[in-house]
């Protein structure tokens, strides 16, 4: 009877260890805190690890892996499985996917923004750049247009950029460049101090930004209807991680994406509604910039920085224009569908 327990143990205890052997945990590097940039990130290793019945799971790391602006670099070499990271902390990295940080693409609302990005993703220059750092873009963290929020009188005319010291990076920070502004890329975790000591005069974040990093706390005035552009922020994978992954895995994985981003954007449209609330509570402005004065930015930054990143971008041997053109193509057919 001993020699049968025993056998029945050690079946139970090899088909435990086989289970445990199986089971894949990825490491996930993000930044800052949990909010609403990250909420599909939380929302797809739920829903990974719910279809595989616990034998898929992510652990999210807060900058406990990984500087933001070296999140890339630590997929290349296997640190961890997924990431985020943004294309304006390293633009010469992700060239490509810069054509989504251009200012002034008339991007209306974030569904257009996951349009176009997605769009953008699946083009075969941007998955050929990505594997050189052995990445797989996975989804976007879509973000509405940038605003600003600035110390002292409020800036609403052209004229008075000039001078001005900005947190930008990307796109923006050249559309702010050809105002006259100074652009200074901080990482968003260094926008508050450099605000609140002075270094910048204003900051340019969307609006959950804004109020995770503190940067509203410190503002005046807010430009409601500046809309220069925004960053954009994938969220990759490591190659030789995903195609690691058992089919079921995989198919968890690929199959979740749409309802992690409908999650993130349900979440963010909450946070857009209470936003001129939050305003109010703070005593921050609220400066309307006039049609005149936005078309003279539109006029400066807009198709002149375009055009620049087309010619700089097809001699380095990137199809620029068939990137550029998917965008409004892409964008065409969003709006055509609804």
């Amino acid at each position: 009877m001993s020699n049968i327990t025993a056998k029945l143990l050690t079946t139970a205890l090899a088909a435990t260890f086989a289970t445990e052997a199986l089971a894949t945990e990825w490491n996930v590097s993000v930044w800052g805190s949990r909010r609403a940039f990250t909420e599909h990130v939380h929302k797809i290793a739920e829903l990974v690890e719910e279809k595989t019945g616990g034998a898929f799971t992510m652990n999210i790391s807060y900058g406990g892996l990984s500087k933001n602006t070296e999140n890339l670099d630590g997929i290349s070499i296997g640190a961890f499985e997924m990431a985020q990271f943004c294309a304006g902390y390293h633009q010469d990295k992700n060239r490509a996917i810069t054509v989504l940080e251009l200012p002034f693409l008339g991007v209306a609302n974030l569904e257009e923004e996951v349009a176009v990005s997605h769009a953008v993703y699946a083009h075969p220059a941007v998955a050929e750049e990505m594997a050189q750092w052995n990445a797989k873009m996975l989804m976007t963290s879509p973000m509405p247009q940038y605003n600003l929020v600035g110390t002292g009188e409020p800036r609403d005319e052209l004229a008075e950029f000039d001078g001005m010291r900005v947190r930008a990076t990307g796109g923006l920070g050249r559309a702010f460049s050809a105002v006259g502004g100074v652009p200074t890329s901080v990482t968003s975790s260094e926008a508050f101090q450099a605000m609140e000591s002075g270094v910048v005069d204003t900051v340019a974040f969307a609006q959950h930004a804004h109020l995770s990093f503190g940067t509203i706390n410190e503002a005046d005035w807010w430009t409601a209807n500046l809309n220069p552009g925004t960053v954009n922020c994938p969220i990759v994978v490591n190659i030789d991680a995903y195609e690691s992954l058992s089919e079921d895995e995989r198919a968890a994985l690929d199959s979740s994406v749409d309802e992690a981003i409908a999650h993130y954007l349900e979440n963010y449209g909450a946070l857009l509604k209470r936003w001129d609330d939050v305003l109010e509570e703070r005593g921050v402005t609220k400066v309307e910039i006039s049609d005149e004065e936005l078309a003279k930015f539109r006029d400066v930054a807009g198709k002149p920085i375009h055009d620049e990143w087309i010619a700089q971008m097809s001699a380095q041997g990137l199809p620029a224009q068939e990137l550029y053109d998917l965008v409004f193509s892409t964008l065409d057919s969003v709006r055509a569908a609804n």
